[in-house]
C-alpha cells in the first residue's frame, strides 16, 4: 500500500514539471515580402498585450536589387490609431536579423520599410512577426 502511494504522489510530481509551460509571445506571424519599396507596410495584427513579451520583427534572406547587395534597412513601428494619426513607435537599424520594440500597449500594430542601403526594392525571404 505504502510504495502504490508513492508512485501515485511520484507521478502526480512528474506530471506538474510536464504540464508546466514556458512563456510564449502572445503571437506571431511568419511571411515574406517581395520588392517592397520605402514606405511599404506589412499587414496589420492585434496585440492585445496579455504578456509581456516584446514586439519585434525578425527579417532573413534579404536582398536588394542594388549593385552593392543588402547592408540594412530600416524599420518603424506604428501603432494604428482610427480617426487620428498613427502613432511612431521608432524606427530600428535592421542588418537582416531581429529588430525589438519592447513590449507595447494592446491594439493594432503594423511595421513599415522606412528606407534601405542600395537599389530601388528589397526583398525578405522570411519575416517572423512576435508580439
Amino acid at each position: 500500500m505504502h510504495r502504490k502511494a508513492v508512485g501515485l504522489i511520484a507521478g502526480a510530481v512528474l506530471l506538474g514539471f510536464a504540464g508546466a509551460v514556458p512563456a510564449h509571445a502572445e503571437g506571431s506571424r511568419t511571411t515574406y515580402f517581395t520588392g517592397w519599396h520605402p514606405g511599404n507596410e506589412s499587414s496589420r495584427w492585434t496585440d492585445n498585450n496579455s504578456d509581456n513579451v516584446s514586439t519585434s520583427v525578425t527579417l532573413s534572406g534579404c536582398h536588394t536589387d542594388g549593385a552593392s547587395g543588402f547592408r540594412q534597412a530600416n524599420l518603424t513601428l506604428w501603432k494604428d490609431i482610427d480617426l487620428l494619426p498613427d502613432d511612431n513607435k521608432g524606427t530600428r537599424t535592421n542588418s537582416c536579423g531581429k529588430s525589438a520594440w519592447g513590449d507595447q500597449s494592446s491594439g493594432k500594430y503594423y511595421f513599415e520599410l522606412s528606407s534601405f542601403n542600395t537599389g530601388s526594392t528589397m526583398s525578405a525571404d522570411k519575416v517572423v512577426i512576435a508580439y
